[in-house]
């Protein structure tokens, strides 16, 4: 008479890490060092790691590739925005063109998704399903847990952008707080003393950065920090920015527009209200996209590297998944201005 087995349970993407160490007696590090297939672990501890795989049902694309024998060949990027935004947003394009660019020749996959609300457990099910080795994320809002999801289940990703909800998940950023606050300086410079800002969204870290970088470049040029108003990275959201603006302080000489995308707006309002820019108010933006040089007049801004921002991400992620250690837990890329006529 043999002694009866417990079947395996149902593959549950939401187990943690944690569970799988508990379970098997090892630390997570041990355990991740097993899914990897890395070498100094014990026939008894390895053992017991797929053990506790296979009973409690854990199913990252890592567990799945160590089982197998096999990878998947092939990424995810997931943008946090609706598909819509992320076709029109030329800053995404850049970052798409980034990861294409870092992948080439290495026969790699990628696979374009978008998170949308409510359908979050459907994304983490297919991604810890063994379909994908690793995952980028860009455009996250507030403390959307999916970077530490898909983390603690074991599978590797890098968020673009400082992650608000997500410590101890790799990221890749552009230097937001140092490049605002050089815009800030650059239109004290010119003599502007009633400077506002349009700045980005309030539950977004490269919102809050941005401002709080030209917060600190005005309080160094003694100048009031008053005239904030908010937009979403849209130029609808600039243009109702800059009325806002206008109608709080019409002397307005100067405006920061924490995106390109929503300095376009803005200059559009600018122009509806017989300002004339420069010479009535300077304007500069962040971020450098193509529409910075094409608009009227030609747009100061704030260069961030954007294809450079997805090849880093790209780097960071393909470095983990070929086992390479003491990789930097985050990396923030330099910003620059590029000066054009419209400051």
């Amino acid at each position: 008479m043999t002694d009866a087995v417990d079947p395996p349970k149902a593959r549950r993407p939401n187990t943690r890490l944690e569970e799988v160490a508990r379970a098997a007696g090892v630390s997570k590090s041990t355990v991740s060092r097993v899914i990897n297939g890395e070498p100094y672990v014990s026939s008894k501890a390895r053992e017991a790691v797929h053990q506790a795989i296979t009973r409690l049902g854990y199913s990252p694309n890592q567990a799945a590739r160590t089982l197998a024998g096999s990878r998947a060949n092939c990424i995810a990027l997931v943008v946090s925005e609706q598909g819509s935004r992320v076709l029109a947003d030329p800053f995404f394009a850049g970052v798409l063109r980034g990861v294409h660019a870092e992948l080439a020749g290495k026969r790699v996959q990628l696979v374009l998704m978008m998170s949308k609300e409510g359908d979050e457990q459907d994304l983490v099910n297919y991604l810890c399903g063994g379909h994908v080795d690793g995952v980028l994320v860009i455009s996250l809002h507030g403390q959307d847990p999916l970077p530490r999801t898909l983390a603690d289940a074991g599978l590797p990703t890098v968020v673009g952008g400082r992650p608000l909800g997500a410590g101890g998940v790799p990221y890749v950023d552009s230097d937001n707080f140092n490049g605002a606050m050089e815009a800030a300086r650059y239109l004290a410079s010119l003599g502007r003393r009633r400077v506002a800002t349009i700045a980005g969204p309030r539950d977004m870290a490269v919102g809050m950065d941005r401002l709080s970088g030209w917060k600190r470049g005005m309080s160094q040029a003694r100048l009031p920090v008053d005239l904030v108003a908010y937009g979403d990275f849209t130029p609808e959201s600039g243009a109702a920015a800059m009325e806002e603006l206008l109608s709080r302080s019409p002397d307005i000489d100067a405006v920061f527009v924490a995106a390109d995308i929503m300095a376009l707006g803005a200059l559009q309002t600018l122009h509806a209200h017989g300002k004339r820019v420069p010479e009535d108010v300077a304007v500069v933006g962040f971020d450098d996209l193509m529409i910075a040089s094409t608009a009227v007049p030609p747009l100061t801004t704030i260069r961030q590297d954007v294809e450079q921002l997805g090849r880093t991400m790209t780097w960071r992620l393909m470095a983990e998944l070929a086992g390479e250690e003491n990789l930097p837990p985050f990396l923030l890329l330099p910003t620059s201005m590029v000066k054009r006529g419209s400051a």
